[in-house]
């Protein structure tokens, strides 16, 4: 499609509806809450280890009936109850695995609830948060923890009543059979406690500090992909090198550090246990040669003590994952927990908005920087304002806080009399349409990057939309002459494009969106005079159906706007038409001035430029 002079209004298809739910969405506080959440599953599990238990029990008690029948020499009595026991261990191992399926369910269901909490809540959270939590701390959260979470709400629910079950069933079999024999392998019993005491609390500490040391490294490992062409801009590779060598080394002390405590754990606890098992043997062979023990039931003590140790040496990898849990549980709760800039308002508007826009006594700052101080200016519905200043004179502020993405004062941005502050976050986004001076863009295509606001974006109805829009930001022939034209992928953050491609890719977002009132961060940064002149013309053409609010510091854009405001140290110094303001001789007629110059002066070196190519040259000139 080639650029024409006028475009038909760019009408969306639909629009993302991104309100959240705040019932579906909300997040229990605590591991218990997620644990009752998911009780439904848990009990329908833990019926059917109470049933596998149980049958191990039965199958024990009738072990001891088949040996014995069977050094007896009742064979008959021997084979009835191999026969029953292999139908036994057939239903055990179904209902063994089902169980397992079910309760490990829960820890996945548990996983989906937390990783979704956490998109919607990171969603509301604002600069504020950002500052203080990197990227790659952000992205530890969301995988690692997160495993480690529905690692304990699955596996360890299950060991946690599989253990108790299993304690049950064997201790039924082994003082059925011998209660002294029973006590004598339980002597083991206060060291095993003892030791797992000592692990669990060190094992709590050690995973934390692993946790955090898997985000720095996160962090290390993204900043350095993210900034690759800086990188080896500066020849800084080594350097790169350097500082992840150093955070890689810390991660892998801290991660040994866990390893050494977790695997000595394991030993420590076996010999513990094998010394029980030793006094079983030979304390249970002393009963046996004083038929206090037939050989049928020492087998099926044995068989019983074996579901019994694995409980007992299971219970410190028990804890050891109970601890890691809440370890990272409470990393995660760091991101639940944070209280968001900006809050969304409840007050729903009786109609569609129209974009009159008012700003009173507007004042704003960073800690205690002030960079906004009492603006006032307002917008009605259709016309065009310019914001003009130097740089750090609060332009870019002013842009952000319109849109609501920094927390705006209370009682300071109005639309059609309605506070911002009072409106929910998507009226005001909806309203307002924000195309930033250094615009993001997400790794896929240009398309889905311009038709981003779009349900779907690849859709044939949206084609169409996304491509008028493209020659809306002047941008639609640069797309074309990419490798595969709107298929093309831009990289991260968009990094196959040229500054100006950026902008203009950002403005035609903003235009698919058909905000009431367009707001403008400076579009002009990047672009040629001629591009420039072609964007303008469109901007033109937007006032007919919508509000614009154009930050600039160019004269010749700020001319074209109804009104202009003149920003210095957030204050507004100056305001009117553009030719007042000329005429006043204050600080916009001297940028006009400024400019004016800067315009001739290149002329001037374009013409001596051109005189001096246009030239022969000289006789006698190498070649």
């Amino acid at each position: 499609m080639s650029p024409r002079a006028s475009s038909p209004p760019i009408r969306p298809t639909s629009k993302l509806s991104s309100r959240p739910n705040p019932e579906s969405d909300a997040v229990p506080v605590g591991l218990a809450a997620h644990f009752w959440r998911q009780f439904p599953r848990y009990v329908v599990g833990t019926v059917l280890l109470a049933a596998y238990n149980y049958g191990q029990y039965f199958f024990d008690m009738r072990v001891q009936v088949g040996v014995n029948a069977g050094v007896e020499g009742n064979a008959d009595i021997a084979i009835q109850v191999g026969i029953t026991l292999m139908g036994v261990a057939l239903a055990a191992f179904f209902v063994r695995v089902l169980s397992r399926v079910i309760i490990f369910n829960g820890g996945r269901h548990v996983e989906y609830d937390l990783r979704k909490a956490l998109l919607t809540k990171l969603h509301t959270l604002g600069p504020a948060f950002y500052r203080r939590m990197s990227t790659g701390e952000i992205m530890s959260r969301a995988t690692n923890d997160l495993t480690q979470v529905r690692l304990l709400l699955g596996f360890g629910v299950l060991n946690m009543f599989n253990t108790a079950f299993a304690l049950v069933s064997a201790l039924a079999v082994t003082l059925q059979l011998s209660v002294k024999l029973t006590f004598a392998s339980l002597a083991m019993l206060p060291a095993l406690m003892l030791v797992t005491r000592f692990f669990g609390k060190r094992i709590y500490t050690y995973t934390r500090d692993n946790q955090d040391a898997i985000g720095q490294l996160s962090e290390r490992v993204q900043s350095s992909i993210a900034g690759v062409r800086v990188v080896r801009a500066f020849s800084l590779e080594e350097g790169e090198r350097r500082r992840f060598d150093t955070t890689n080394e810390d991660y892998l002390e801290k991660s040994l550090r866990l390893a050494r405590l977790r695997g000595s754990m394991g030993p420590i606890m076996q010999a513990i246990t094998a010394v029980g098992i030793i006094i079983v043997f030979w304390y249970g062979g002393h009963l046996i040669m004083q038929d206090q023990l037939s050989p049928g039931g020492f087998l099926a003590f044995y068989r019983a003590l074996a579901r019994l140790t694995w409980p007992l040496m299971a219970l410190g990898f028990l804890v050891s994952l109970v601890q890691r849990g809440r370890a990272s549980y409470s990393r995660l709760a760091e991101v639940y927990e944070a209280e968001p800039d900006v809050v969304d308002g409840s007050l729903e508007p009786s109609g569609a908005l129209a974009g009159r826009l008012e700003v009173k006594d507007l004042s704003f700052g960073y800690g205690e920087k002030l960079v906004l101080d009492g603006v006032n200016f307002d917008l009605e519905a259709g016309k065009s304002l310019a914001i003009v200043g130097r740089t750090g004179s609060g332009k870019s502020t002013l842009a952000v806080l319109l849109a609501r993405l920094h927390p705006t004062p209370h009682g300071s941005v109005f639309i059609d009399g309605a506070d911002i502050c009072d409106l929910p976050l998507d009226v005001v986004r909806g309203v307002i349409g924000y195309a930033q001076q250094d615009p993001f863009l997400f790794s896929t295509t240009v398309g889905r990057n311009v038709g981003y606001v779009l349900d779907d974006p690849d859709a044939g109805a949206s084609t169409k939309i996304i491509r008028d829009a493209a020659t809306e930001a002047q941008i639609h022939e640069e797309i074309r002459g990419l490798p595969q034209g709107f298929d093309t992928v831009v990289g991260e953050r968009g990094v196959q494009l040229s500054g100006g491609q950026k902008q203009r890719t950002a403005l035609a977002r903003a235009l698919v969106s058909e905000p009431k009132i367009l707001v403008l961060d400076d579009p002009f940064s990047a672009v040629d005079a001629r591009t420039e002149k072609a964007i303008l013309e469109a901007i033109d053409r937007q006032r007919s159906r919508r509000s614009v609010v154009l930050i600039t510091h160019r004269v010749a854009a700020a001319a074209r706007c109804d009104e202009v405001i003149v920003l210095d140290e957030g204050r507004v110094i100056e305001r009117g038409r553009h030719e007042d303001l000329v005429e006043q001789g204050g600080l916009y007629a001297s940028f006009a001035e400024e400019q004016r110059i800067e315009g001739e002066l290149a002329k001037l070196g374009e013409s001596d430029l051109w005189h001096a190519e246009s030239q022969p040259a000289p006789t006698g000139a190498a070649e």
